[in-house]
């Protein structure tokens, strides 16, 4: 496995990563624990170093990644996320976020416990809170690295000028947003600039288009209970589904030539925009697992990836990425 550097601070990590996240929420009934704890340490097993999960996910979430993970602990690098008010979840009330600096040391202690960590590695502000300033965000997490409980700072779903706010208090070793060939926002909010710029690694989340891009949905895909793609994202209606197919078509065509598969150059595309970007793709299949880590070995040339430009340029993407109220957390 490859590997690449996050941050000017030089956090080694396997150039693609794996996102927990689908383990236990989001996308159905959880996998079964021993079956999660498995594919986790199969993914240790073929390279990967770098982990990721979040408090929201449940605490089932972070145990796995633990439990898997603590023979290992030396050879791995673990992030999780803090921002959301977990008393209120745990109610059934409304996803709220909470990043007032009390609440991160008090919430910092369960993701310790259930991750089996004297240190987080790398510890994300989940979603950006209105309500409390990002500058004291920023110096709760540096009094927490200088207890010894973090040890290296992120960001998730930031805009450009909160990601430099931040920055400027405390340095920010990576920023996780979506990013994907068919959600390329990060190129134009500002966001992949300003992380050139400071040098900030940036970590994208649903890489494979929370599963449309690998070619194994389409117009008539039935999703189960639970399933946030739905019910959640207008992108994954069925009319949408079915406009969006150009891209996947777009996909499977560059596949056929590189002798690989639809997710492998979604994957590979990401990895030749900079060498600082790391994709976290989340499956709960090793066979997929195996698929996505092939992407490595994948060549795109420059004139492959100005084909792939030029044909997606051609190609609207049908539907929203998130409703409105999930839109609004997101940082600009």
């Amino acid at each position: 496995m490859q590997q690449r550097t996050l941050g000017r601070d030089g956090v080694s990590v396997s150039a693609i990563g794996y996102g927990a996240m689908g383990l236990s929420h989001g996308y159905g009934p959880a996998t079964d624990r021993t079956q999660a704890v498995a594919l986790v340490r199969a993914a240790y097993e073929r390279g990967v170093t770098f982990f990721d999960t979040a408090q929201i996910y449940g605490a089932t979430n972070e145990e796995i990644v633990g439990e898997a993970l603590e023979p290992f602990r030396r050879d791995v690098v673990i992030a999780t996320k803090f921002g959301f008010d977990l008393e209120i979840a745990a109610a059934g009330g409304q996803q709220a976020m909470n990043s007032r600096p009390e609440y991160i040391r008090k919430v910092t202690e369960g993701s310790l416990r259930r991750l089996r960590v004297e240190a987080i590695d790398l510890y994300y502000q989940h979603r950006v809170d209105p309500s409390v300033p990002i500058e004291d965000v920023a110096g709760t997490i540096r009094d927490l690295i200088q207890e010894g409980k973090v040890k290296h700072f992120g960001l998730s779903e930031a805009g450009a000028q909160t990601i430099r706010r931040a920055h400027a208090v405390l340095p920010v070793t990576a920023v996780e947003s979506e990013y994907s060939l068919w959600w390329r926002e990060p190129e134009t909010n500002g966001v992949l600039a300003t992380c050139e710029e400071l040098g900030i690694g940036f970590v994208p989340f649903s890489p494979l288009g929370k599963g449309f891009l690998t070619g194994k949905i389409d117009a008539n895909t039935q999703f189960g209970s639970g399933d946030m793609r739905g019910s959640v994202f207008p992108r994954f209606s069925a009319e949408n589904r079915k406009a969006n197919q150009a891209v996947v078509d777009l996909l499977t065509r560059i596949a056929d030539e590189k002798h690989g598969t639809p997710a492998q150059i979604a994957l590979a595309w990401l990895l030749a925009q900079k060498p600082w970007i790391v994709p976290i793709p989340g499956t709960t299949k090793l066979q997929r697992l195996e698929e996505n880590l092939g992407a490595v070995h994948v060549v795109l040339t420059a004139d492959d990836l100005h084909a792939i430009d030029e044909a997606v340029s051609k190609i609207t993407i049908h539907g929203d990425r998130y409703p409105a109220n999930l839109a609004a957390r997101v940082g600009r």
